[in-house]
C-alpha cells in the first residue's frame, strides 16, 4: 500500500507570517495522523523561513507514524538531523532566493558533497532518500552513492499545461521509477501534486510514498485538515487499486 507523507511546512509558513504561535504545525501533524497520514514531512531550511528547530524536536517526540526530515547538504543541518534522528532524511537542494524547492538534487554534479552527507546519515543509522529529477542517470548515481530511496521531483509533470506535455513528463517518471526498481531503490515522489493529478503518479509501478503539502494545506483551509488528508489518501488508494 502506498504511503502518504503530509508536508506541514505551510502551516508553519502561516504562523511565521505574523511571528506568533498560531497555527501550530504540531497540531497539524497530529490531525494528519488521525486522518490516516502515514508520515509527516518537514523541511528545516537554512533560513528557517517556516519550520523551526523547536518544531522538529517536538515532532520527534509526538509523531507516531514516520517523521521525514528534508535537509540540505549543509553540514550543520546534517548535524541536526543526526541529533534528532528522524525515521528518514530526504536530502534536497536549497537556494535561499527560491519560493520552494525548484528542482531535484544534482547528485552527479555534487557527488562528493552528496556522498559525504549520505555516508554521515547512514553511519548515524538514518534511512536516506535523495530528492532528484526523474532522470535515469540521476537514479543510478543515487544508488551508487548509497541512498536507500529516491524521491522523484514531480514539478514538471504537475506544471504541464497540455495533455501531451503531461504524458511526456509522466513517461519520464515511469522510466525513472523503473530504473529505481532495477537498482533496488525504494521509490517516492512529490512536488506540486494535488487532488487532480495525483492519480497517475500514485499508479506508477512500485511507487511506495508520496509527499504532499501545499495542496493539502490549501484544501484544509476550506474543509479542515482531517477531510483534506482523507480525500488525498482516497485519491491515491483508488489510483493504485485500478
Amino acid at each position: 500500500m502506498i504511503r502518504l507523507g503530509v508536508n506541514i511546512d505551510h502551516v508553519a509558513t502561516l504562523r511565521q507570517a505574523r511571528g506568533g504561535v498560531e497555527p501550530d504545525p504540531i497540531w497539524a501533524a497530529a490531525l494528519a495522523e488521525l486522518a490516516g497520514a502515514d508520515g509527516i514531512t518537514v523541511h528545516l531550511r537554512e533560513d528557517r523561513r517556516h519550520i523551526q528547530e523547536r518544531d522538529v524536536r517536538l515532532l520527534k517526540q509526538t509523531v507516531r507514524t514516520r517523521l521525514n526530515l528534508e535537509a540540505s547538504l549543509d553540514p550543520a543541518i546534517i548535524d541536526f538531523a543526526l541529533e534528532i534522528h528522524p525515521d528518514q532524511v530526504t536530502l534536497v537542494p536549497e537556494r535561499r532566493e527560491e519560493l520552494t524547492t525548484e528542482g531535484g538534487l544534482d547528485v552527479l554534479r555534487h557527488s562528493a558533497r552528496v556522498s559525504e552527507a549520505v555516508r554521515r546519515c547512514r553511519d548515524g543509522g538514518l534511512e536516506v532518500s535523495l530528492f532528484i529529477d526523474p532522470e535515469v542517470n540521476q537514479v543510478r548515481a543515487s544508488h551508487d552513492l548509497g541512498a536507500h530511496a529516491i524521491e522523484l521531483h514531480t514539478g514538471r509533470y504537475a506544471d504541464a499545461t497540455t495533455e501531451l506535455s503531461r504524458n511526456v513528463e509522466l513517461a519520464q517518471l515511469i522510466q525513472a521509477g523503473r530504473a529505481a526498481l532495477d537498482s533496488g531503490l525504494l521509490l517516492h515522489a512529490g512536488h506540486g501534486l494535488n487532488y487532480q493529478n495525483v492519480g497517475d503518479v500514485a499508479a506508477i509501478p512500485s511507487m511506495r510514498e508520496l509527499n504532499i503539502g501545499h495542496s493539502i494545506v490549501s484544501r484544509a483551509v476550506f474543509v479542515g485538515f482531517d477531510q483534506a488528508v482523507r480525500e488525498m489518501k482516497q485519491a491515491m488508494n483508488l489510483a493504485q487499486a485500478k
